[in-house]
């Protein structure tokens, strides 16, 4: 391990970072280790984080500000493709990596690092997604993953380990839940959550950090409309916002109503399940006001390809792929379907639902002479007939088959 010089270090100040900095130390010849922080709107978790990580051996701290970039090349294009993992999970921890890693790798190389490090485990899915952005654009940078070097085989011997080193953590035995924070949303994992039977406590105070549960929400609905361009959302009630702004203003206005509360056995690229739960309460609104826009200004054969479109692109966020030729193609196709996904969205929060209250726009391919149920003067009903023995010719073919047979 003599030739590693110097490592720079993904660096969150949770358990996992804030020991990785002394071991690295102890492990690597007392290697200069420099930490980054990539800042995708974690809030207060990043108080104090610099004091911290010097403290702990670090040379140097990078706190870099990533949040707008996040939500304009990362978060934006995911909801115009519509992905959504496991018809659940709006990927926020997902999309969050890649970017980080890219800042990291930039910063490493600047830097003349001799090594890349992370504290993802071995058995989860963030090790791939870091791995494969550092491969992407430092392919022969090596990567020091400390879950798979050294002894420690649990949380509760990271807290040991920190105890024995003096490092201060923001967590306890009892409040050991698995976390992560950003801009986009929250998950909770482990303790009692690892066992799916068991009810996730979201009337305990604490436990919810974006929002409140359906049960304590208001008795009165909230309306909000949201305002897209060519699939991007721009607007709330009219006022004009910049891509933070409105993903912040969301949050609060779904956190207060319950909203995009998920609780989910997922599929971990590992091969293993695992159970989660997530706070996504403006993404969950976006999500579904986008996809009622789309309903009133794609056609049939778009809309329709879209959705299968979806379910790869989103996997292609889960397992870290992001930068990849197919994601990039992916998105270009996305982006010519939204030409004309441009209007206004109304919604009703009620206690954890959405509720559609209106939608408008001037792509709309809804025609109201057309569809009416009155009498009408642009549509021959006639026509139908030809139409419906064209298209069933091949079941009445079948059908006269089977009776010939028998």
């Amino acid at each position: 391990m003599g030739d590693i010089k110097k490592v720079v270090l993904a660096y969150s100040g949770g358990l996992d970072t804030s020991i990785i900095i002394p071991w690295l130390k102890e492990n690597y010849d007392n290697c200069e280790v420099i930490a980054v922080s990539g800042d995708v709107g974690q809030g207060t978790e990043l108080d104090g984080l610099e004091e911290k990580a010097l403290r702990t051996g670090a040379s140097k701290l990078y706190i870099e500000d990533l949040n707008q970039e996040f939500i304009e090349e990362y978060v934006f294009p995911t909801i115009k493709a519509g992905a959504v993992y496991e018809s659940k999970y709006l990927l926020g921890t997902s999309f969050a990596r890649p970017i980080i890693a890219k800042r990291i790798v930039e910063i490493a190389l600047r830097e003349g690092a001799d090594a890349i490090c992370h504290g993802c485990t071995g058995k989860g899915n963030d090790q791939v997604r870091f791995e494969l952005a550092i491969k992407a654009f430092a392919p022969d940078m090596k990567i020091i993953a400390p879950w798979r070097e050294w002894s420690i085989k649990s949380r509760e011997e990271e807290i040991a380990y920190a105890e024995a080193h003096d490092i201060p953590l923001k967590i306890t035995r009892e409040t050991n839940y698995s976390k992560d924070k950003n801009i986009w949303h929250i998950s909770h994992e482990g303790m009692d959550l690892e066992n799916p039977a068991n009810e996730p406590q979201y009337n305990k105070p604490g436990f919810l950090e974006l929002g409140v549960s359906p049960e304590q929400a208001p008795d009165q609905p909230t309306y909000v409309t949201i305002s897209f361009e060519k699939g991007v959302p721009v607007a709330i009630d009219g006022v004009q916002m910049d891509a933070v702004a409105l993903v912040k203003k969301l949050n609060e206005l779904g956190g207060a109503n319950g909203i995009g509360i998920v609780d989910l056995v997922e599929n971990r690229l590992v091969g293993m399940k695992s159970r989660g739960v997530y706070e996504t309460p403006g993404g969950t609104i976006l999500y579904h006001a986008h996809n009622k826009l789309e309903e009133l200004t794609l056609d049939r054969d778009t809309y329709h390809y879209k959705q299968q479109v979806a379910l790869r692109f989103a996997e292609l966020v889960y397992f870290g792929q992001w930068f990849t030729p197919l994601r990039v193609a992916l998105s270009a196709f996305v982006d010519s379907t939204q030409e004309t996904v441009t209007g206004d969205v109304k919604l009703k929060l009620y206690k954890g639902n959405i509720i559609d209250a209106g939608v408008t726009s001037p792509y709309s391919l809804y025609d109201e002479d057309i569809a009416t149920f009155d009498e009408d003067e642009v549509y021959n009903q006639k026509d139908s007939a030809g139409f419906i023995n064209l298209f069933g010719l091949p079941i009445k073919v079948q059908a006269k088959k089977k009776l010939i047979k028998g």
